[in-house]
């Protein structure tokens, strides 16, 4: 086991190969009770549209503050805002869900170094395994905002495209925010699609823009369907499944 700098414990040895069946054991209960808080947690936060993006952008960077206005446009509609909860690109775009009323969710990740929960989020949760956190990005977002980032962008980024490209989830749209950045991942896709390890029509719903108008435009399109689509649900909040619900008043008005 290892701490992380807020002193909260990491198992470093479920990965490592077999263990004594007892503690495989804990450690399928301790993935399913992270799975069940999860699930109660988050189950009536509504729509979510995903931000990914990299934890070391500061605030100053140009990425930060276009993750920032992206997300007040799409929080203003009614939209709840979604991250991985820590710093950078997640950080903004929590704040500008909170810039606009909008509610901002992080499932935040335990780390040894850099990952913290960032101050701009009304529901928060912290899990120990990547996995089950990526699993909830997913489940409740109807559309993913990919920004510039790193390694573990670029795996949340080929995991939702093969969550989709093989029908384990709806086709929800993919944004690429930032050509340039993302041109050598693109050249990559092209290559696949030449060697026939990918369909061209399988990466229909990426969508790759440049500046926050482009972006604007695109969620405007899109998120009018999604939402028409997320009305349809019959669930009601109900105390024996989630007693702590967030009861915030979204506000209502066009995308500026």
């Amino acid at each position: 086991m290892a701490e992380n700098n807020a002193g909260q414990h990491i198992d470093l040895t479920f990965l490592a190969g077999p263990r004594s069946r007892w503690k495989e054991f804990r450690s399928a209960i301790s993935i399913a009770r992270e799975f069940i808080m999860g699930f109660r947690k988050l189950h009536f936060v509504g729509p979510c549209v995903t931000f990914f993006g990299s934890a070391r952008f500061k605030e100053d960077h140009p990425y930060y503050e276009a993750a920032r206005e992206l997300a007040r446009r799409t929080g203003r509609v009614g939209f709840t805002i979604m991250t991985g909860g820590g710093p950078g690109i997640m950080e903004a775009a929590n704040r500008g869900a909170r810039d606009v009323g909008a509610r901002s969710v992080g499932c935040n990740i335990v780390l040894p170094h850099e990952q913290y929960a960032n101050p701009y989020l009304d529901v928060t949760l912290s899990f120990d395994r990547f996995f089950v956190r990526k699993v909830l990005l997913v489940k409740y977002s109807i559309c993913f905002v990919v920004m510039p980032g790193g390694a573990g962008t670029v795996d949340e980024l080929f995991e939702t495209i093969t969550l989709i490209q093989t029908g384990k989830v709806k086709d929800f749209p993919i944004l690429l925010f930032g050509k340039d950045y993302w041109t050598p991942t693109l050249e990559q896709m092209n290559r696949m699609v030449a060697e026939g390890t990918i369909g061209k029509e399988e990466l229909r719903f990426l969508t790759v823009v440049d500046s926050i108008e482009e972006a604007t435009t695109f969620l405007q399109e899109r998120l009018v369907v999604m939402w028409q689509r997320s009305l349809r649900r019959k669930d009601r909040p109900s105390w024996w499944f989630l007693e702590d619900r967030v009861k915030k008043t979204l506000p209502k008005g066009p995308v500026e």
